[in-house]
């Protein structure tokens, strides 16, 4: 492991991330190539259509590791006028196309084994295509378990998408060695079945690569824990009195934007809310190494008519679904009349629709005040 990392590397470190990537996909680009001749030579030979498939699926992973290789090379590239934000998402397109390799390949076998059943011939067995299935096995575990840990480590989609294609390569070469067996001591040639078989799994393996994959690149959620170590070190700031409309933007590994409402007293003054703005941003930009963009929001605390105000809409607001939250609560107007303006974010899996959500509350806010309140209201969807 010391080979590719160093307990002195910094794992956030670019140029670490990508001599890493380099160096296990060229290894994996010499084991695969070894793999693939032995398999495609013994299973020309013998006429066992699982084994020569295996090894035209090693000779793909092969590609599958060039591909890593190239993507964590552009991933290395600084931001430019072209691509402001970097080169990090190479990773990702990476793994993208290594899952559609995985699925042409899983095609193609299928199209093999449909023709070893409609077409059955003898598969010669020998103890050397046993060896080399075993060896293909063990091998394929050390490829799994190596970048299974680097990727962990890093953090690196195309090194976990590569560690997910070795094990389904190991079951699929079990498989193989199974039938094998199998056909030699039982006298039943189970090649084209077990060959559809092993076709499946690796399909379903890079279905699910894809799919991860493409979630990724279409702007997946952040997780729970990085919204909430997010939320708490803005709110330990002094002068901070509520945190809401939190949106984070994933551009690739260790590479975080994310925009953030900050409540404050309306009685700071415009220059102590830009002074808390730019250190919460140097903060976040510093220790966490995500790049932060507040935006202040003047609020009046402390106010009993506003608090009263402000807690029976909260009321209101819950009564209708207690995932509903108040954000941005004001009250505009005299003694006569009050507008109630605020936000109201809901679960983006709310099954009430906007134009009743809004009907609710209304019907609700102008029951206040001796029925001297209206409402300004908007519904945002957010991750509750």
């Amino acid at each position: 492991m010391s080979i590719f990392l160093k307990k002195t590397d910094d794992v956030n470190d670019i140029s670490v991330r990508a001599r890493c990537g380099r160096r296990a996909g060229i290894l994996g680009i010499f084991l695969n190539t070894l793999l693939a001749a032995g398999k495609i030579t013994i299973g020309a030979v013998s006429g066992a259509i699982s084994v020569l498939a295996d090894g035209l699926n090693n000779l793909t992973d092969c590609g599958s590791n060039v591909v890593s290789v190239i993507g964590f090379k552009m991933s290395e590239k600084p931001a430019d006028k072209e691509h402001p934000f970097g080169h990090r998402r190479a990773e990702s397109v990476a793994s993208l196309l290594i899952s559609v390799i995985i699925l042409v390949v899983a095609v193609e076998l299928a199209v093999q084994s449909a023709d070893k059943l409609l077409n059955p011939s003898e598969t010669d067995f020998s103890f050397l295509l046993m060896g080399v299935l075993a060896l293909s096995v063990a091998v394929k575990l050390f490829m799994f378990f190596l970048n299974r840990s680097l990727g962990k480590k890093l953090s690196s989609e195309a090194l976990l998408a590569t560690a997910a294609d070795s094990i389904s390569d190991t079951v699929a070469t079990s498989i193989v060695l199974i039938s094998a067996v199998i056909s030699r001591f039982a006298g039943v040639n189970l090649d084209g079945w077990l060959g559809i078989a092993v076709a499946l799994f690796i399909a379903f393996t890079g279905f699910s690569i894809l799919k991860e994959t493409v979630s990724g690149l279409l702007g997946r959620a952040p997780d729970a824990q990085t919204v909430a170590d997010i939320e708490k070190r803005v709110l330990a700031f002094d002068g901070v009195k509520g945190v809401h409309d939190l949106i984070v933007h994933d551009y690739g590994q260790n590479k975080m934007y994310a925009t953030v409402h900050v409540e404050v007293s309306d009685n700071l003054s415009i220059t102590a809310a830009h002074d808390l703005a730019d250190n919460i941003e140097k903060n976040f930009a510093a220790e966490t190494g995500i790049e932060l963009t507040v935006h202040i929001d003047p609020l009046v605390f402390g106010d009993p008519v506003v608090d009263l105000l402000k807690e029976q809409t909260e009321s209101i607001v819950s009564g209708i679904d207690p995932a509903f939250q108040v954000h941005d609560f004001r009250v505009v107007g005299g003694e006569q009349h009050k507008n109630l303006v605020f936000e109201v974010a809901i679960p983006f899996d709310c099954a009430l629709s906007e134009t009743e959500i809004l009907r609710r509350i209304r019907e609700g806010v102008t029951r206040l005040n001796g029925g001297a309140c209206d409402c300004v209201v908007t519904v945002e969807k957010q991750n509750l």
